[in-house]
């Protein structure tokens, strides 16, 4: 008997077709399960995702074009280049080519939380539950597959680590643990840098594995750096007793046979915990009790590329789906989490998270004292004030760390000409390219464009080109020659080392830098953003962030929440061995023009719900998110006029529909960056004060923005932006 069935194949929101296709089989197949599928002259692996409607026109082009559909019966790409030659007998029903065996079928919850994921950030189901899988599954043959399933299963290794001696928990800690054993959720844990929240992680973790036998927990880290870190702790705790194969990983670096491993493991119930970046939240755990996203404000949660999802709003959704608790975790919250945990008040009432605090550090560690140096009282191109270069001498001299944060990498932003004025442009982009003193290069952070330092002025031949600002490569030599006559405890010299993406680029480099780091053999520790969250240095005493100013007076209205983030989470670096801190203060140094800004005043009383009530206040009279609600459409084309155009007449198209659902369409502009590898950028703002009219808006008007492809040739892609993070 013949069936038909739908299947989601990897189909991009461009290609028009927004969900499943029908293809026969001889056999009725479960949703969920996984296929093999021709489309055009390929062969590609799909998610059966249920029986296909009977009796549905397979050249209906509108509903090929809606998004939202679940099921499109249509068999071919209308625009599929491989597909166009061909007659229109090839327009017919074809045979499903395989079925890959020994796999259960994908979860219901799991295609669900596709199903919303692609509705919500209006992309294709298949596209966005194809990019969840490992790329070794959709690639592998049949046959490739029916080899890798007759592999015999290694055997299971004993755990060699060292038995972890675990911690009393402190009274906040018990109390935080006990309301989250009471109560539903979400949670938005908010603990002070060094308050224990991992701690809270790992028994809470414990206490639903030790309730249920199959019960999975997935863990969240906003980075790769932050993963193996992570990792060692929660192996430490939960392998002696539940075995080495207990806990995976799923990142970006694992080679495509380990994230296939570590995604079989978690998709069979093998693994109890997997702990991952924003990709971890599609993992399929058919017996998830907990998530756990840990610095639940990092921007990195947020997907820029293909499906634009939040992994931490998802990660609320899919814990509603799967009834499973959610732990959001943070020093510094994000100001939609902080809105949404608000008490009730006379003004509104309660928010959806429960908040949970945890203001004290474990083992009565200070947070640090926080100095400002005003730099308008210093001398012209000061980079470090004296007051600060004693305090580092004074650290360094008792054997203590210090951290140095500039959030800019290389030896200096832009090489300039004093004679004619030229400057390292990129020729690809509409931005300067850096200049890197160790390899003696101008890089372009954007396109990636390289070339040697030019002798001369390429433009004058001025024999005298200088660098113009300063990066953490010029920190680092800077700070050598500052400092070159200090010497540690031990008589020998000041060791100084630099953390980041230039520094780190080799595999493995960053695990070694940052043991060094823990094993005191690092006296200044210069970096970016890297190590400013996450991390648990015992010996640093000492941070000192520099220029941060840049963020007080951006265009972009969150530049101020991502700047406390990073002085907040910087700032708790320091002093988390309370041991230290009675030998001396531990304590944080800003160097800014503006010390007496309300952003640093909040900082230097440590005081996040001071900044969170002002921020919200602005925002509110701003009609800012959370409370309006945003989307960016964003088009590339070949010329800046072409890109505008096709997002103007997008906006002509939508604006009957705008206007009767009140949702704000704004001229299309330049985005910030216009220009990348030659490729000129605009994006169009969307706005309103209802998410569901904004999701009804964004549902119809794809119509509209797919139609628009054939009379805008010059358009490269367009995508949207839904709850957008930068605009």
């Amino acid at each position: 008997m013949s069936h038909q069935i739908s299947v989601m194949v990897h189909t991009p929101a461009h290609s028009g077709i927004g969900g499943a296709l029908t293809y026969e089989s001889d056999a009725a197949h479960a949703p969920g399960t996984l296929v093999r599928v021709p489309l055009g002259s390929r062969e590609l692996l799909g998610v059966v995702w249920g029986e296909a409607e009977p009796d549905t026109p397979n050249d209906d082009k509108a509903s090929l074009a809606n998004t939202n559909t679940s099921e499109q019966p249509s068999l071919l790409m209308p625009d599929d280049p491989s597909l166009q030659n061909q007659a229109p007998a090839a327009m017919q029903l074809r045979a499903i080519a395989s079925v890959l065996e020994g796999l259960t079928p994908l979860s219901a919850h799991w295609r669900q939380l596709v199903q919303f994921a692609a509705h919500y950030y209006q992309r294709s189901a298949g596209e966005v539950a194809l990019a969840a899988l490992p790329s070794q599954l959709r690639d592998l043959s049949t046959e490739q597959w029916a080899r890798r399933l007759k592999r015999k299963p290694k055997a299971v290794v004993p755990y060699e680590g060292d038995t972890q001696t675990i911690p009393t928990p402190t009274d906040e800690q018990a109390h935080v643990l006990a309301d989250i054993a009471a109560n539903k959720g979400p949670f938005l844990l908010f603990g002070n840098t060094g308050s224990g929240k991992t701690e809270v992680y790992l028994r809470a973790a414990q206490a639903e594995l030790e309730r249920d036998p199959h019960a999975q927990i997935l863990v969240m880290v906003p980075e790769i750096n932050l993963t193996p870190q992570l990792e060692e702790r929660f192996r430490a705790r939960f392998c002696p007793q539940w075995g080495t194969d207990c806990l995976v990983s799923m990142h970006s670096s694992l080679t495509p046979a380990q994230r296939l491993k570590n995604w079989l493991a978690a998709h069979s119930g093998e693994a109890r915990i997997v702990l991952g970046t924003r990709m971890a939240v599609f993992a399929s755990m058919p017996h998830l009790q907990l998530i756990v996203v840990d610095e639940e404000h990092d921007p990195s949660y947020k997907q820029q590329e293909g499906a634009r999802y939040s992994a931490r709003d998802l990660a609320i959704y899919r814990g509603q789906l799967e009834g499973a608790k959610v732990i959001l975790g943070s020093a510094t919250p994000s100001l939609e989490s902080w809105h949404h945990s608000r008490s009730a008040t006379d003004a509104g009432p309660a928010g959806r998270y429960m908040r949970l605090a945890m203001p004290s550090r474990v083992g009565q560690g200070a947070l640090p004292l926080v100095r400002r140096v005003d730099m308008n009282r210093q001398p012209y191109k000061t980079v470090f004030s004296n007051h600060l270069l004693d305090a580092m001498r004074e650290r360094v001299t008792r054997g203590e760390q210090i951290l140095v944060l500039l959030n800019r990498r290389g030896y200096a932003p832009v090489l300039n000409c004093n004679d004619c004025g030229w400057k390292s442009e990129c020729p690809h982009c509409s931005a300067y390219r850096v200049f890197h003193k160790l390899d003696r290069t101008l890089r372009c952070h954007h396109c990636g464009f390289t070339q040697p330092v030019p002798r001369a002025c390429p433009s004058c031949g001025n024999l005298d080109i200088s660098p113009l600002g300063r990066g953490t490569e010029q920190l680092e030599e800077h700070l050598a020659e500052l400092l070159a006559d200090v010497r540690r405890p031990d008589g020998e010299p000041i060791r100084i080392a630099r953390i980041d993406a230039d520094s780190t680029r080799l595999k493995g480099e960053l695990e070694r830098q940052l043991a060094e780091v823990h094993a005191g053999a690092v006296d200044v520790l210069v970096g970016t953003q890297m190590i400013a969250k996450g991390h648990d240095f015992r010996r640093v005493t000492l941070v000192a962030a520099l220029n941060p100013d840049g963020a007080l007076f951006s265009s972009d209205f969150r530049a101020p929440e991502r700047l406390f983030s990073l002085l907040m989470q910087a700032a708790g670096r320091a002093g988390r061995d309370a041991s230290m801190s009675l030998v001396s203060p531990c304590e944080m140094w800003v160097q800014s023009f503006h010390p007496l800004h309300p952003l640093f005043e909040a900082l230097k009383q440590h005081d996040y719900p001071a900044f969170a009530e002002q921020q919200l206040k602005e925002r509110e009279q701003a009609t800012l998110p959370p409370f309006s609600f945003q989307a960016l459409v964003r088009a590339e084309a070949r010329s800046q006029e072409a890109a505008q155009g096709f997002l103007n007449a997008a906006r002509d198209a939508g604006a009957a529909l705008a206007d009767e659902l009140l949702v704000d369409l704004y001229p299309a502009v330049p985005m910030t960056i216009q220009r990348v590898a030659n490729i000129e950028r605009a994006q169009m703002l969307i706005e309103c004060t209802s998410r569901k009219a904004l999701q009804h808006f964004l549902a119809h008007w794809q119509a509209d923005l797919h139609a628009m492809r054939s009379t805008h040739r010059q358009v490269i892609r367009w995508a949207v932006d839904v709850d957008p993070l930068a605009i």
